[in-house]
């Protein structure tokens, strides 16, 4: 990673951060095209050698919620956060990479940290998916299959009440179970799906193929985000071509 390109790297987007959430599932608007939307991050296996702690500090560092509140940093203040706070990197150090003062560093990891604290869960996805042990998985498998047997009043049930439902490029999204409910029910479900598990950001996600009449083809990536045991975000990225290279990954 060239620190300098990360300094000056652009704010990329989610839904939330364009317009409000929508109740009219039958408009979800033009896709927007561009290097403006927040893409998931592919999980790469860490290796043998790896030390447990900092595994788990890199895998908090990817989740969605944390790479989406960096974008509400500027450019200095995120090179600084993931240096001092990911990388465990010295202020002197920090400063040495980014030529600038060890005070400046200071300064913009305070303000970096405060912006993050207010737009982050209070418990990390690792801690809340520690948390479901050895519930977490049947608890994955039953969402897989509610969403294909096209079952809402499963799904919903599985749902917090301030769930949110975002895929980019379509600037649309729903908040609440009403309005995801039935987002599901007459938009997503008009057509059988096929759900693959994988991982995303550090959290569950599935490859999702839709029934194209002729067959299934590879339609979105859904990262799931949980609080207390219920999905409080499906984070889908409407990507044909990254749904397909997942799977043909696995």
């Amino acid at each position: 990673m060239c620190l300098r390109s990360v300094a000056r790297g652009g704010r990329r987007l989610l839904s939330p951060d364009v317009a409000a959430p929508r109740s009219d599932v039958h408009d979800l608007g033009a896709p927007v095209s561009g290097p403006v939307w927040l893409e998931p991050w592919v999980d790469e296996p860490a290796g043998e050698d790896a030390d447990p702690l900092r595994a788990v500090l890199e895998r908090e560092s990817i989740e969605l919620a944390f790479v989406a509140a960096l974008q509400h940093l500027s450019a200095a203040q995120r090179a600084v956060l993931l240096l001092r706070d990911v990388l465990g990197f010295s202020a002197d150090e920090t400063a040495h990479a980014l030529s600038t003062s060890a005070v400046a560093v200071n300064s913009s990891l305070q303000r970096a940290r405060a912006t993050v604290r207010e737009r982050v869960p209070e418990r990390t996805q690792q801690a809340e998916l520690a948390a479901l042990g050895d519930e977490r998985a049947p608890l994955v498998r039953a969402f897989a299959d509610a969403w294909e047997r096209a079952d809402v009043d499963a799904l919903v049930a599985m749902l917090a009440d301030d769930v949110r439902f975002t895929m980019p490029p379509l600037p649309a999204w729903f908040e609440g179970r009403d309005d995801v409910a039935r987002f599901l029910a007459e938009r997503v479900f008009a057509t059988p799906w096929r759900l693959t598990p994988i991982e995303i950001n550090a959290q569950p996600a599935f490859v999702c193929e839709q029934d194209a009449g002729a067959g299934f083809r590879h339609g979105a990536i859904n990262v799931l985000a949980f609080r207390d045991g219920r999905v409080t975000w499906i984070a889908g990225f409407v990507d044909p071509a990254l749904a397909r290279h997942l799977a043909h990954r696995r």
